[in-house]
């Protein structure tokens, strides 16, 4: 007789735990709120799904059991991720920073092939099917908001967190988890973008620079980024930012004060940049200093810098002062914000916090409370780095959640 497992979820994690299962000779059947499976998938990647990274190391995931993720990744890692798609026909492409793409580079291609492979497997999608409670006695029992009951021998909880609610992530595999008891570090976003008090940005909103972002939290500096940096009239965004959000999120759900410097001339120190500035000066004498700074920041960055140093614009260029100079040299190499909020979940691209690993099998992501559970994906209290390290982690779980799942009794 067949192992019959219900999935809750059809996610990535989901997706990937139902393919294994299935190959194994389970009945899989995957319950999905939405009104298709892998939504959030195609939102991935801005459409091109990154589905995984050349440098897959563990200093790229966070969660409060470093050991758990180490060892599921030590399982079912970034080669397996690779050849798993290419034998569905995923041929990957390495672009900037080791993201790892289709070839098509559309992240339609992944879902199809993922779809494709569940049909061609026999695994029965319920779509609009969502999960009020999920009980233990003997065999599962699963609740559906609809007023239906189904039975399985095992259960798979693949639910996401809470990002994108859009995509159907909205926590309610929380509190599913909490009533097999299990606990979790509260959700909050991660990978998003930051809100900052200035009364520049209307006047350099959409403005772009390749620079560094330093966080610091109470004055002390916690994590640095490079790389494109998008100033907006609500603060700033771009992949530093989305790197340092994890940390800046939770110092502020802790009511901690939190700054971000920002660094608009990239690879000079203050000190460099000042020796520069006192040599261009001797080239330009007669320039104003609007027109001294052409050519070396962009051209909206001009004034709202000169206002935040409170600078005269039409000053010329040889009677600026070194002092003058000097915070110049800084404020390009450290413009301080105040970090006051963040875009949300509507913006988060993925959820730091979820349920306790401690309390789960990381060679088999069974519980350790409750035989025949599972757990795989966001859901979990593990993220990653954007990159595509959410994904990896997602396939990680999945794979090694469907595969273990469906081991015969």
């Amino acid at each position: 007789m067949k192992n019959k497992i219900i999935i809750v979820g059809g996610g990535a994690s989901g997706l990937m735990a139902a393919i294994v299962a299935a190959r194994n000779g389970a009945e899989v059947t995957i319950l999905e709120k939405n009104d298709r499976v892998g939504k959030k998938l195609l939102a991935t990647g801005n459409g091109r799904c990154n589905y995984t990274n050349e440098d897959v190391r563990l200093v790229h995931f966070h969660g409060s059991d470093k050991a758990f993720i180490e060892k599921a990744l030590s399982i079912f890692g970034r080669d397996s991720v690779i050849d798993f798609f290419e034998h569905l026909g995923i041929a990957p492409a390495s672009e900037d920073n080791g993201k790892i793409y289709p070839l098509s580079f559309q992240a339609s291609s992944v879902l199809d092939v993922l779809r494709y492979e569940s049909d061609r497997l026999g695994v029965e999608v319920r779509v609009n099917c969502s999960v009020s409670k999920i009980a233990r006695d003997g065999k599962f029992k699963i609740y559906l908001k609809s007023g239906e009951n189904l039975t399985a021998d095992r259960v798979i909880l693949a639910t996401g967190g809470m990002a994108m609610p859009v995509s159907g992530s909205d926590g309610n595999g929380y509190p599913i988890a909490k009533s097999l008891g299990h606990k979790a570090i509260p959700a909050t976003p991660s990978l998003v973008q930051l809100k900052l008090k200035s009364d520049k940005l209307k006047q350099i909103n959409g403005t772009k620079v390749v620079g560094k972002a330093s966080l610091f939290i109470d004055g002390e500096l916690i994590k640095e980024d490079y790389g494109d940096i998008l100033f907006t009239d609500y603060g700033i965004s771009g992949p530093p930012i989305l790197q340092l959000s994890r940390e800046a999120v939770i110092a502020l759900e802790g009511s901690r004060r939190v700054r971000l410097d920002v660094s608009i001339i990239l690879n000079k120190s203050e000190e460099e940049l000042l020796g520069y500035l006192e040599k261009r000066r001797g080239w330009m004498p007669e320039k104003r200093l609007e027109e001294f700074l052409i050519g070396m920041i962009n051209k909206r960055l001009i004034i709202p810098v000169i206002k935040e140093l409170k600078l005269d614009k039409d000053k010329l260029t040889k009677d600026i002062s070194v002092d003058e100079l000097r915070r110049i040299a800084h404020l390009l190499t450290c413009w301080s914000f105040d970090v006051i909020g963040h875009n949300g979940w509507g913006q988060a691209q993925t959820t730091a916090g979820g349920v306790l690993t401690k309390d789960i099998d990381p060679a088999t992501m069974e519980s350790k409370l409750v035989k025949g559970l599972y757990f795989a994906g966001e859901l979990l209290d593990v993220d990653g780095d954007c990159g595509g390290y959410n994904l990896q982690w997602a396939w990680t779980s999945g794979y090694i959640a469907g595969n273990s799942a469906s081991v015969k009794f």
